[in-house]
């Protein structure tokens, strides 16, 4: 207790300070955003994140356009490395394909009926079906034969 005490006060005196100087009555600036902003772009419109199961369904099974499916974590080191990668290839696409996102965590029973055994895990679909898949880190080479593959380009 004692050590985590110390801890919290070394690190508070480490963290720079955003107050006024002092006498000063200029208004502080906002702090920063947290998180992920949205964009309109037509790259973010080709991403989505699954909601459940009759989303998956909706979005992924019964979309006329190939599909790549996201199969990743939170706490999933790689799948932070992979995720972004792999929407940025599929914004190059210009809308010839999408990518779901799933959450294994918040959607088990979609990971369990696609044999998902391990994060990062990346379904390739096409009219309902699994064509294609590959678990683990691709390179940019790699994802973008993977997803020319994908669309027959």
């Amino acid at each position: 207790m004692a050590q985590r005490l110390a801890l919290q006060r070394l690190l508070l005196s480490l963290t720079p300070r955003t107050l006024p100087p002092q006498g000063s009555l200029a208004p502080r600036a906002p702090p920063a955003p947290h998180g992920r902003a949205f964009g309109t772009s037509a790259g973010c419109r080709s991403t989505f994140n699954v909601q459940d199961g009759s989303d998956f369904q909706d979005r992924v099974v019964n979309n006329p356009k190939p599909v790549v499916v996201d199969f990743h974590a939170q706490w999933c080191g790689p799948c932070k490395i992979l995720g972004p990668r792999l929407e940025k290839m599929v914004a190059k696409q210009e809308g010839k394909v999408l990518m779901a996102k799933v959450d294994i965590d918040d959607h088990t029973d979609l990971a369990i009926e696609y044999e998902v055994s391990a994060v990062p895990t990346v379904l390739a679909m096409k009219n309902g079906d699994v064509v294609d898949k590959f678990v683990g880190i691709k390179d940019e080479d790699q994802l973008e034969a993977f997803l020319k593959k994908l669309i027959g380009a």
